[in-house]
């Protein structure tokens, strides 16, 4: 028998896990409908994206010269990644949520005109250093560049170093808009940024058609639009006022610090494909950087997305210590991406040379190319899932506050690793950098969700290991088929780039659609179905003239 009392506590019990299930519910749909905006916004500027680089491949190719472009932007990165330039929402949203809900409206605007302000100040000055001292600074970087490419490398530089500013700036902005749950603006901000280097390039020839658009993207994208979207919130950010030692200043600088002196392995992972592959061979630079960014767009599709979309809401029952609802959203929202990740990976693995042919093989990219470039994209899609979980998972370290946390595990992580890729630069070329990084990024996902479930005692890694291992097998089974498909084509002579990417693309894709309605777990299913449904819909609203 039950001790008296304790039906009516176990009763208690349900209805308040009732509630936080249908809570987090309601929330995860408002999520999952943001999410799919970002992400239909970043197929779109993955598309322009790929176009941008089509264009750049046939006008440059594979060798120093683009070298040279891609080494452009490793300074300006580096100021971003100090200033914080990638995280100023993470570091801006949670601190503004909290004055809107318990202090008001004007205390918010306050706090989001002082960091602005002060932001941009600090910018403009690092930009002015950085740009007087560059050339040592590259030299420093890259002592094996010959003095053409180096030259190169500094007047590119030079061009685009102050497209930070305007990211720096503009990441406040945009959180200040996504805590009003605004994400809109972050959505033209990407499909802006993609599109200006194409326009870029038709206005000049080479490399400085592509420098030249991608700093006239970051000020019209990162930050005009952010700054129109702004003024339709009347009373969201308060008059500009330069005081660096104001508290509400400091609490920013607190927050971000650890993200301007951590070195996360999402960030350094590239820096050190960079550093080593210019010690590798000519091209390794260009050939890896390629590769990467076709591995990088499902990453942006799903996890940066699915992340941009899910922190507001977290840090809002974080901070209503609504512990139950907090695991259930971040749980469900760690299953979808990954899966959705695992199926990511799978199709760049079956399709990566169809892929890349079709994108780049024209003008000075050649066959050989494609084969060298492709073979990296097989290795780097493998690291999608992890690149996906490591993208949503740190977000629950930040809606709790634990940017320290979050990123000293990143940090000892990022630094740990540099051996693996050094060992594997140096043994196996630019495929062994390309295994060192699906390997890191792998630890490192699985290292920060296991800190996460022992810090908040959320995700469940029961449910998350289970739709792996499904979504694996459909993965597999999908690519199996894919390989099987493109071996009849060549078998027939029939395996044109654009019919192997046709039909090979088909083939992954029904038998991912069968698979999953089969043996798929419902937030897969569901995922996939939002995921498709808003792509869709958004691209066919912008296909018939519909805003």
């Amino acid at each position: 028998m039950s001790e008296p009392g304790s039906d009516d506590a176990a009763t208690q019990a349900a209805t308040e896990a009732k509630a936080a299930t249908n809570t987090a519910s309601n929330t995860g749909s408002k999520v999952a409908s943001a999410a799919g905006l970002l992400a239909a916004s970043v197929v779109i500027a993955k598309l322009l994206g790929f176009l941008r680089d089509a264009l750049f491949a046939h006008h440059v190719g594979v060798g120093p010269e683009a070298d040279a472009y891609f080494a452009a932007f490793m300074i300006p990165d580096i100021l971003g990644y100090l200033l914080a330039a990638g995280a100023s929402a993470v570091a801006v949203t949670p601190p503004y949520l909290k004055r809107l809900e318990k202090q008001g409206p004007e205390a918010a605007a306050r706090f989001a005109a002082v960091v602005t302000t002060q932001v941009g100040f600090f910018s403009v000055l690092l930009t002015a250093l950085l740009w007087v001292y560059a050339e040592p600074l590259l030299r420093l970087q890259f002592p094996n560049f010959d003095e053409a490419t180096l030259s190169e490398t500094l007047h590119l530089m030079r061009i685009v170093l102050p497209a930070q500013v305007f990211f720096l700036t503009g990441g406040v902005l945009r959180g200040v808009l996504m805590a009003h749950g605004r994400f809109a603006p972050q959505a033209a901000a990407s499909v802006v940024y993609s599109a200006a280097p194409i326009l870029g390039a038709l206005v000049l020839e080479g490399s400085d058609g592509f420098a030249w658009g991608t700093v006239f993207g970051a000020a019209v994208g990162q930050w005009v639009i952010p700054l129109l979207a702004i003024r339709r919130l009347p009373g969201a950010i308060g008059r500009m006022r330069f005081a660096p030692l104001d508290a509400d200043f400091r609490e920013y600088v607190w927050l971000a610090l650890p993200l301007m002196l951590g070195l996360g392995l999402t960030t350094v992972d590239e820096w050190y494909e960079k550093w080593i592959g210019a010690e590798v061979a000519p091209g390794a630079i260009a050939a890896i950087t390629y590769a990467r960014k076709l591995m990088m767009a499902p990453v942006g599709i799903v996890g940066q997305a699915v992340g941009a979309a899910l922190l507001p809401s977290l840090t809002a029952f974080s901070q209503r210590q609504d512990r139950a609802a907090f695991g259930k959203l971040l749980t469900d929202s760690l299953r979808t991406t990954l899966g959705l990740g695992i199926l990511a990976a799978g199709a760049l693995v079956s399709l990566a040379l169809p892929i890349v042919r079709f994108l780049y093989e024209r003008g000075q990219f050649s066959l050989a190319d494609s084969e060298s470039v492709a073979q990296l994209l097989m290795i780097l899609g493998l690291a999608v899932p992890g690149w996906v979980l490591q993208q949503v998972a740190v977000r629950g370290f930040y809606a709790r506050g634990e940017m320290w946390r979050a990123m000293a595990l990143s940090t000892v992580v990022a630094l740990g690793v540099f051996p693996l890729y050094w060992w594997g630069g140096e043994v196996r070329g630019v495929v062994g950098l390309a295994m060192a990084s699906v390997t890191a990024v792998s630890i490192n996902a699985v290292i920060t969700l296991v800190w996460l479930r022992a810090r908040s005692g959320a995700p469940d890694l029961l449910a998350i290991g289970q739709t792996g291992a499904r979504t694996a097998a459909i993965a597999v089974l999908s690519a199996f088929a894919t390989t099987l498909a493109l071996k009849g084509l060549t078998s027939l002579d029939l395996d044109s780039v654009v019919v192997s990417l046709f039909v090979g693309g088909a083939v992954y894709g029904i038998v991912v659609l069968l698979a999953t309605r089969l043996v798929g777990d419902p937030p897969l299913q569901a995922g996939l179905s939002r995921l498709l449904s808003r792509i869709t819909g958004l691209l066919g609203a912008r296909g018939s003239g519909k805003s």
